[in-house]
């Protein structure tokens, strides 16, 4: 079994800070590609960054500049730090991560809940 749990979130004021975690929990696991996405209300689920194993990443256009991804591989655990938040960027943020469970299995994309970011005055 694979858990994917996201903790952080809530309401700030526009141009203020706030911090995501994401932890990949089970037996004998590889996790590989780790991710944040966000999904508004009557909008697509889009890609916020993503970061391997490698710690390259990737950022949406968007978010350049002021949201900052990270890793911790002995934990399984990313963080997303946003900076400079704007109305915009309200909505579910959700963490995925790519994982072998068993060591002959496949690799799997598993998602975590989601955790509300509310941007506003």
């Amino acid at each position: 079994q694979v858990y994917v749990v996201e903790y952080g979130g809530g309401v700030m004021q526009p141009g203020g800070s706030l911090s995501l975690s994401c932890d990949v929990s089970g037996e004998r696991l590889r996790v590989f590609d780790m991710g944040w996405y966000r999904q508004a209300p009557g909008q697509q689920r889009e890609m916020v960054a993503t970061i391997d194993r490698l710690r390259n990443t990737n950022y949406v256009d968007s978010v350049q500049g002021r949201f900052t991804i990270s890793r911790d591989n002995a934990k399984n655990t990313i963080y997303l730090e946003m900076n400079n938040l704007k109305p915009e960027d309200t909505a579910v943020y959700y963490c995925k991560a790519n994982v072998r469970a068993d060591p002959t299995g496949s690799r799997i994309d598993y998602w975590g809940q989601g955790t509300q970011v509310t941007v506003s005055s």
